[in-house]
């Protein structure tokens, strides 16, 4: 697949994930991400993230969560994992705004599938989510479907530049069954090849769940990672980021 066919696949998914965008009056919340990874081998990296949500430019904090876990790779395009976190949702009336919408404790393994096509990277992920939640316990499972495409030439072994774009369904298996679609568009600089920043456009519609409020976000990312000496480890820099 050639580059001008490559962008051209890349430019048809941005404007399939993202025809809703502006379907609903334009609020900008914040999202920050902070991603330690540490790689010991080509098959073994562990994990660790945070993240903090507001719901207005950087005012209106209502949402915060930790978590770690580890994955394994069964193949090249083919990676297991398995993490667990807090996740803490508040009121939408101030920062961190008592009493708490959703006070949660989440297991979720998940399976991410990929296969390369020239430049462009198509990702697939599989998450099922074990909820334990103030209001009760809960399943949800998760879709999805990303591409990543690389700007300019590698140098030292690593893309300093790369694009993505995905979109992702959240269902149930409780009535009403939908409970979220998230789109995201993504521009990820790689100054060194332990560290990427991340910044995202966000667009995210929810269906009468409590524990987020689907609006806009402008997203920036941190994502850190140490690799374990004298190994044989590529870089992760085509990965799409967590969220």
């Amino acid at each position: 697949m050639n580059l001008k066919l490559s962008k051209s696949v890349f430019v048809t998914l941005f404007l399939f994930v993202n025809s809703n965008i502006f379907a609903s009056p334009f609020d900008l919340g914040s999202w920050n991400i902070l991603n330690f990874k540490f790689t010991q081998s080509d098959r073994w990296s562990f994990f660790a993230e945070t993240q903090l949500r507001s719901l207005k430019f950087y005012d209106n904090f209502h949402y915060y969560e930790y978590k770690g876990g580890f994955n394994f790779g069964l193949h090249k395009d083919l990676k297991l994992s398995l993490g667990c976190g807090s996740y803490q949702t508040f009121k939408e009336s101030g920062n961190f705004q008592l009493p708490k919408n959703n006070n949660e404790f989440r297991i979720w393994p998940q399976v991410i599938l990929s296969q390369s096509f020239g430049k462009i990277k198509i990702e697939q992920r599989y998450r099922t989510e074990l909820r334990f939640t103030s209001n009760g316990y809960r399943n949800r499972f998760r879709y999805r479907f990303g591409i990543t495409l690389p700007v300019g030439e590698v140098k030292n072994g690593f893309n300093k530049l790369t694009v993505s774009a995905s979109n992702e369904i959240f269902f149930t298996d409780n009535e009403p069954y939908f409970e979220r679609n998230r789109a995201i568009l993504a521009v990820n600089l790689k100054p060194i090849k332990s560290l990427t920043l991340q910044l995202a456009f966000i667009h995210q519609f929810d269906y009468k769940i409590t524990d987020e409020t689907g609006r806009d976000f402008f997203q920036i990312g941190v994502f850190y990672e140490i690799f374990r000496k004298n190994g044989k480890i590529e870089s992760s820099e085509m990965d799409l980021k967590d969220n």
